[in-house]
């Protein structure tokens, strides 16, 4: 059974950095894709990055140029450095798994996904 735990969110000021973290169990996930998705209260989920089985990355407009997307194949790891964060980036943000090819910015290229952690920026 595939698990995905996401850990590192939490409350920061505009300006501020975190790191967000998603540890994978139940398989491995060196082959697959990965990608850090978020939801704002009322709005769809949307994917922010997204790098897959070679580290190919996909950023989201409204991130490039301050969230970077990782992995660490050996740790079953994906990370989300996020540094000038913004009010507007506040949201749940979730991990997921993509097992088919290529790179994916869509919700349902993905198979499976972690639980959530909020982050929230103040002004």
């Amino acid at each position: 059974q595939v698990q995905l735990v996401e850990s590192g969110g939490g409350l920061v000021q505009a300006g501020g950095s975190l790191r967000l973290s998603c540890a994978g169990f139940g398989s491995t996930f060196n082959s697959y894709g990965m990608g850090w998705f978020r939801q704002a209260p009322g709005k769809e989920r949307e994917c922010v990055a997204a790098i897959t089985w070679s580290s190919s990355t996909y950023y989201a407009d409204s991130v490039k140029g301050r969230f970077t997307i990782s992995r660490d194949n050996a740790k079953n790891t994906v990370y989300l450095q996020m540094n000038n964060l913004k009010p507007e980036d506040t949201a749940v943000y979730y991990c997921a798994v993509r097992t088919g090819y290529g790179i994916s910015s869509s919700v349902v290229g993905y198979n499976y996904w972690g639980q959530g952690t909020q982050v929230a920026v103040s002004s």
